[in-house]
């Protein structure tokens, strides 16, 4: 695994301009310097020229960082914020009982093991007569998308396309997006690919645990060494990490990464990348229809790691009784992130009301959005508010549809 001192070149490239405070969501929250990359690069070069210790006080200020990539895209000298990040906190957390801990919880057999209790539990949670679980929040992600009624299936232009299918995580766990998948498009010609793919690996690198990353990397690359078109995601995060596999800049992480065998894709193309479509993307291309049964407003909010939102208006343009607010800061971090809301909740929280204000105040019915972690981060900002929108993805908001 790389070391700290790997990235010394990429940390003194940074000029200390300061343009990443203009977009850094905790840098305008807090105005805390040390939010920001300029601020986390002066605490690592000390570390590199021996003035500072690689401590749990910089540690901290590594935590205090939403991977929203706002300050990497902005950058003059496109540095890879998070990857340097990641990388000094493995070279932290790797060494302390805390960190150890942590890798272990994130092993494959008890991270896995946990996602399939916790799937078991949501399935006994539907069936039981007494709820197994009070939180209001985890029923209602598990609920979300019990069916009205669905569009017309014949409705799917046939393409003979052929889907290699990226769950993710929160699929595995609560199953309606894959329903609504096969229901939508298994008249179609489409071929919907599954495969057991693991997590995509961003909690992993959150954590600075690169190990474990590399290795769900690996073995996800495996799975698409297969003949398909694209890979179809619904999750604007697990698509953005995927396409980090591809990319030199992720994949110097480890010493021997795997490498992507695309001898087995459709007519052997030689490409840089596989080709990647949202499940946004895919039903706005076909042009599929929806009605709804009385009029309703909704708004959207597009996840940080979400490249292209073009299809949302094109949705909302086939979708029949449904009028479009755009909110204010619409793109903008919901405060959310993984373990960023357990480590900062405070931080967290203020973000998160924020953005929830913002969407209450379009006077939406439904906001929605494409990443399962912003589900959470809304839902989060919407607590103790009586009258809010309530908070669906993008495949759940659909699942509302009358036939046409």
């Amino acid at each position: 695994m790389k070391k700290l001192e790997d990235f010394k070149e990429e940390i003194n490239k940074c000029s200390k301009c300061g343009l990443c405070q203009s977009v850094c969501p905790i840098y305008k929250l807090t105005g805390n310097d040390c939010a920001v990359s300029r601020g986390k690069f002066v605490m690592l070069d000390g570390v590199l020229k021996g003035d500072l210790k690689l401590n749990r006080n910089i540690n901290k200020y590594l935590d205090l960082c939403l991977k929203c990539d706002k300050c990497s895209n902005f950058c003059p000298s496109s540095i890879d914020v998070c990857k340097i990040l990641e990388t000094a906190k493995y070279n932290y957390e790797k060494n302390t009982l805390w960190g150890k801990f942590i890798f272990f919880f994130e092993s494959k057999y008890v991270f896995g093991n946990l996602l399939k209790l916790f799937k078991t539990i949501i399935k006994l949670q539907k069936t039981s007569p007494r709820p197994l679980c009070e939180t209001k929040e985890i029923a209602e992600f598990g609920d979300a998308c019990d069916p009205v009624c669905l569009v017309l299936r014949d409705r799917v232009r046939s393409s003979g396309m052929k889907l290699l299918y990226f769950k993710g995580c929160v699929n595995n766990i609560f199953p309606q997006t894959d329903k609504f998948l096969h229901k939508l498009f298994d008249n179609s010609d489409f071929e919907i690919i599954e495969k057991d793919f693991d997590c995509c690996g961003l909690p992993f690198l959150s954590s600075g645990n690169l190990e474990r990353f590399e290795e769900v990397k690996k073995h996800n690359l495996e799975l698409m060494n297969c003949d398909f078109d694209y890979i179809l995601t619904d999750c604007a995060s697990c698509e953005s990490t995927l396409k980090w596999y591809f990319q030199p800049t992720r994949n110097d992480v480890g010493q021997e990464s795997p490498t992507y065998d695309l001898s087995l894709r459709a007519n052997e193309k030689s490409v840089a990348i596989p080709s990647f479509i949202s499940l946004g993307e895919l039903i706005a291309n076909q042009n599929i229809k929806f009605k709804f049964e009385k009029p309703i407003k909704v708004t959207f909010h597009k996840p940080c790691h979400l490249e292209n939102d073009d299809f949302w208006l094109k949705i909302i343009e086939n979708c029949e009784n449904v009028e479009y607010v755009k909110m204010k800061d619409y793109d903008e971090c919901c405060g959310f992130s993984g373990e960023f809301a357990i480590k900062n909740h405070k931080i967290s929280m203020q973000i998160s009301k924020q953005k929830a204000q913002n969407a209450i105040n379009t006077g939406a019915d439904y906001v929605i959005t494409t990443c399962p972690a912003c589900v959470l981060g809304l839902k989060q900002g919407m607590l103790g508010i009586k009258k809010s929108p309530k908070v669906l993805s993008l495949s759940d908001f659909l699942n509302l549809a009358i036939n046409i």
